[in-house]
């Protein structure tokens, strides 16, 4: 899964790829300029609607895929950080 801050990294360089300003970007997709340049670092937490909009015209989408990680069970972190004797 991408992070917030891989997407921004993709959305800036999909701007970028067209030639767009952050304020530029903004008028097109009627979303406030300090969204973009919060989604852009990684810092946005609002609504797929949003983020779908700005992908959308910047030609990205986002895929769902299977996880490829996973957190320890909650029997096994005691394990993890047990110190040796």
């Amino acid at each position: 899964m991408s992070t917030r801050y891989e997407i921004g990294k993709q959305v800036r360089q999909g701007r970028k790829a067209k030639h767009l300003t952050q304020v530029q970007l903004a008028k097109i997709t009627r979303i406030n300029k300090t969204t973009i340049s919060e989604i852009e670092n990684g810092r946005f937490t609002g609504s797929y609607d949003i983020f779908e909009r700005l992908l959308d015209s910047l030609g990205l989408q986002f895929s769902v895929i299977p996880k490829t990680h996973s957190l320890p069970d909650w029997d096994e972190i005691e394990s993890i950080f047990k110190e040796d004797d």
